[in-house]
């Protein structure tokens, strides 16, 4: 059972989370998903939306029922996963950005708020948690040409906002490798890109942050063609590994463990071939010294 519900304010992560601890229940009950559903009146195929966190809430009345079909007594456990079933039906704090946000990325976001580690390979642009709001503003305005400036403001909004995730009292902690190219392309002209350098030089300074470059003259390396990715790790024993890989118009959300572990691989190769963090400061500094 889930002993607390601080999960980053993550609510489709807990979904995922008590959807395999429902799915462990069962199990152990001994139970098939067309026995589950007769219980609790519903399609076997319910039950495996309920497991694969396929449904936007958990009713509390469902859940209740396949605890006690599944032989769950004690009513203190039973009081505890319903509370966290409370917290899983709440909306994220993002929700207020919907009419910016497309639902693939919602999806994104709450991986990234539930992360305990996150790591990144980014071989266009700073990641997004590392951005001043200048470049956000610049970069955005590039990646959504046509939009309204009103809803530009908001989606520079939305990506400071996720920033504050860096400043929690127990961050995540954020490992990334980004190609040279990122910090040479003028993103917004010299200004925002002095900005930028600033930004990443304090950055560096955090013990939660790990920055490091990936130079030309290092050669090919793993991730070559595979473009940006980004690795999740989560506190919970239930949620495995999970890869982002991003598109223009949506997303692909990796699980399987085999897949996994080729992006995992790729991504301890290329901090083993780029240059170690300590020396990042002085990289950032010497590209500040050519603009």
């Amino acid at each position: 059972m889930i002993q607390g519900t601080d999960w980053g304010g993550a609510p489709a992560v807990l979904r995922m989370i008590l959807g395999r601890q429902l799915e462990e229940l069962r199990r152990r009950a001994g139970l098939s998903y067309h026995q589950a559903g007769e219980a609790l009146g519903v399609s076997h195929s319910t039950i495996r939306r309920i497991e694969a966190a396929k449904v936007a809430r958990l009713r509390l009345g469902d859940v209740e029922k396949l605890l006690e079909t599944y032989g769950v007594e004690d009513r203190e456990e039973v009081d505890t996963f319903l509370k966290t079933v409370r917290e899983a039906n709440k909306r994220g704090w993002w929700h207020t950005y919907r009419d910016v946000l497309p639902d693939w990325f919602a999806a994104y976001l709450n991986l990234e708020q539930a992360a305990r580690q996150i790591r990144a390979y980014e071989p266009q642009f700073v990641h997004g948690l590392l951005q001043t709001e200048s470049y956000a503003r610049a970069l955005l305005g590039t990646e959504n040409p046509h939009a309204a400036p009103a809803a530009l403001e908001r989606r520079v909004a939305l990506r400071m906002r996720r920033q504050e995730l860096l400043g929690r009292a127990d961050p995540p902690r954020l490992w990334v490798v980004m190609d040279e190219t990122v910090l040479r392309w003028p993103v917004g002209g010299r200004a925002v890109m002095c900005e930028q350098l600033d930004h990443l030089l304090e950055l560096c300074e955090l013990p939660h942050v790990t920055l490091q470059i990936m130079r030309f003259g290092r050669g090919p390396h793993p991730a070559l063609g595979a473009g940006a990715f980004h690795l999740f790790r989560f506190r919970a024993r239930e949620l495995p590994d999970v890869v982002y890989l991003a598109g223009l118009i949506g997303a692909v959300y990796l699980d399987d463990r085999a897949d996994v572990l080729v992006y995992r691989e790729a991504l301890d190769r290329l901090g083993a071939q780029a240059s170690p963090d300590t020396r990042t400061p002085e990289i950032l500094a010497s590209l500040r010294a050519e603009l």
